[in-house]
């Protein structure tokens, strides 16, 4: 299903911090002593569009009926980027550069459809080993009378220098040879940019060809939140009954970029979760669930 291009228009906040994190990325702040945690960012926003909610659980393999009267909580990152990004100044980081590095979410409550939300971010840490830059975010989002329903973690990578040679690798995990396959992912190349057009993410690595290949990749690369929300409908669906508010937490660490066109399985051992090639074949995901 192809997602109309109208509903770009509920991303005016997302694409306007996009912006800055590009300009900022042009003279970026001096290095220096960083304070964590930094102070709250918070804002209010208007009820999240029905019509995008249902576009974008049609794309992420969700069933809009079982969620009448709930916002999904892997939507998380279509209103907390502008906070994110208010939080980033004054980091000596070039924050264009930035990948996802996992994420989690906690559901504390279902998240009403319909009404306000009540939003707050703010920096929690920034682990730099001069290789690289770990940063990590926290997110509350609720309504007046619940106004932290869902908790939620974001952690980005920031590669700050290439790679020395000689230098050990850490080996990188695989999909459990004996982990159940819950649903198979048919990704076409334009993925990518029916993602962005849902959530405002329009990162042109995720999307644009010549640009994912001047930036190391030799294609576009699916989006990790993408991949993320496809294997938490894919839980819903086999583990949970086919209802969301079943699911109470969870973690993903993406992995390794998944290059678009593919074709890629979701699989479960346990309380555990992969995105990958086959059971026993490489991982772009993995990560924990738990049911409420």
């Amino acid at each position: 299903m192809t997602v109309p291009f109208h509903l770009i228009l509920a991303q005016g906040p997302v694409l306007a911090a996009l912006g800055r994190v590009t300009l900022s990325s042009i003279i970026p702040a001096r290095r220096g002593s960083i304070k964590t945690p930094g102070p709250w960012m918070e804002d209010a926003l208007p009820p999240r569009p029905a019509a995008l909610i249902d576009a974008y659980l049609r794309h992420v393999g969700g069933e809009p009926e079982a969620y009448r009267g709930v916002v999904p909580p892997h939507l998380f990152p279509q209103w907390c980027f502008p906070l994110i990004v208010r939080s980033f100044a004054g980091l000596p980081y070039r924050m264009v550069r930035a990948l996802n590095a996992g994420c989690v979410i906690e559901s504390r409550t279902p998240l009403p459809a319909g009404k306000p939300l009540r939003v707050r971010a703010r920096l929690t840490s920034v682990d730099d080993n001069g290789q690289r830059a770990l940063i990590t975010h926290e997110i509350l989002t609720g309504t007046t009378s619940c106004p932290e329903a869902l908790r939620a973690e974001l952690r980005a990578y920031v590669p700050l220098a290439m790679e020395r040679d000689g230098r050990a690798r850490k080996a990188r995990p695989v999909v459990p040879p004996g982990a159940h396959q819950l649903a198979v992912l048919r990704l076409d190349g334009e993925a990518g940019l029916e993602f962005a057009k849902l959530t405002g993410d329009f990162n042109p690595i995720h999307w644009l060809r010549p640009y994912a290949r001047a930036s190391g990749f030799r294609g576009p690369i699916l989006h990790g939140f993408s991949a993320f929300a496809r294997a938490i409908e894919a839980i819903n669906r086999a583990l949970l009954g086919g209802d969301p508010r079943g699911l109470r937490r969870a973690e993903a660490h993406f992995l390794r970029p998944l290059l678009l066109p593919a074709e890629v399985g979701i699989y479960a051992e346990g309380g555990s979760f992969f995105v990958g090639d086959a059971a026993g074949a490489k991982a772009y995901l993995e990560g924990t669930w738990e049911p409420r």
